[in-house]
């Protein structure tokens, strides 16, 4: 049986949880969920919050952006990259107003080689973000 090796990605935003952000097992890397947060801060780009927390507004375009930028660092950190993806299981909160934005956003980032893709609608994130990915990447030699 393989073992796993954990990756912690110095520029990715810190996990809320107690989890890495991926782990090796093999050739395969796996990703923890990833949403756009900034590291060393709470900041959500595009996200205008009340004073108890809730959501009044956000940008899925800036969020989408920044969950990209989020999972390309912890691929790199790992010794993958973009091009390495495999599968994406792609979570919004608001599938009808934020799927065609969030679609033709993929479809520039992967334009080229876009990997398996699920999306699903749920009703929340643990943090206040309409967006949240979970990747599987090849790493190492092929």
């Amino acid at each position: 049986m393989s073992t796993s090796e954990r990756v912690d990605s110095q520029k990715a935003p810190e996990p809320v949880g107690l989890y890495p952000h991926a782990r090796r097992v093999g050739n395969l890397l796996f990703l923890s969920g990833v949403g756009p947060r900034e590291r060393g801060t709470k900041k959500i780009p595009g996200v205008e919050l009340d004073a108890e927390g809730n959501i009044l507004s956000y940008d899925i375009e800036k969020q989408c952006h920044s969950v990209f930028r989020n999972v390309r660092y912890i691929l790199e950190d790992a010794g993958s990259s973009w091009e390495r993806l495999v599968d994406v299981t792609v979570y919004l909160t608001d599938m009808k107003k934020d799927f065609p934005i969030y679609n033709r956003l993929w479809a520039e980032y992967f334009k080229d080689n876009p990997p398996c893709r699920t999306t699903l609608e749920i009703n929340r994130l643990p943090t206040p973000i309409a967006i949240e990915l979970k990747c599987i990447a090849t790493i190492g030699d092929e």
